[in-house]
């Protein structure tokens, strides 16, 4: 059954709003990353790094200034970009940050599956205003994230050990955000299939 005209049209409109939203908040996620690779491209990984740390706590300080408050996951990157970036320059070893994505993935994974291992569906708490999912819903959407964070920590650790820093960096900035929008797409299925707005209606 097609929405009435006035449903359709306000839907566009919602649509229509949503894109200029959308804008701040990848350049808000990406800056940093963007700003990382090119610092190491211009002058090299140490001061990249740098770069990479002023970015993230502006990019923090934005997001807090225009949503009024910062997403958990952003702040424990950036808590973890300050320590093991600190690292890399304190003691001069690059060896620090390429670690970095590693424990945020294992972090991330491990939080996900300990959640659910203690009956707390962490994902369905930080995504329930966006997505409306039965509990055997959030549960396997919540097991695939968290495999999919396991991938990832396997595929930085394959490439920062095997590849130069200079592959390592792109890859993190061209390889993982391209994976991750991918994997995200690849839900689309599941939400559907698990959508539990009907339910919620009076």
């Amino acid at each position: 059954m097609k929405p009435p005209p006035e449903r359709k049209a306000g839907l566009q409109e919602e649509h229509a709003a949503s894109q200029p939203a959308l804008l701040p908040k990848l350049a808000i996620e990406l800056g940093p990353l963007l700003v990382f690779f090119a610092g190491n491209a211009i002058a090299g990984i140490y001061a990249g790094t740098g770069a990479f740390m002023v970015a993230t706590v502006i990019s923090l300080v934005v997001a807090r200034l225009r949503y009024h408050k910062v997403p958990v996951m952003p702040l424990v990157s950036g808590a973890i970009v300050l320590v093991f970036g600190g690292l890399t320059l304190y003691l001069q070893d690059e060896t620090f940050i390429k670690l970095k994505p590693t424990i945020i993935y294992l972090l991330f994974a491990g939080t996900l599956f300990g959640g659910i291992a203690f009956g707390k569906n962490l994902l369905a708490m930080v995504f329930d205003q966006m997505f409306h999912l039965t509990a055997e819903g959030w549960r396997k959407l919540t097991v695939r994230w968290a495999l999919f964070f396991l991938l990832l920590a396997v595929l930085n650790e394959i490439v920062w050990r095997t590849q130069s820093t200079d592959t390592w960096v792109a890859f993190k900035v061209f390889g993982v955000m391209p994976l991750t929008f991918v994997f995200a797409a690849l839900q689309y299925p599941l939400l559907t299939k698990y959508d539990a707005s009907e339910d919620r209606k009076p």
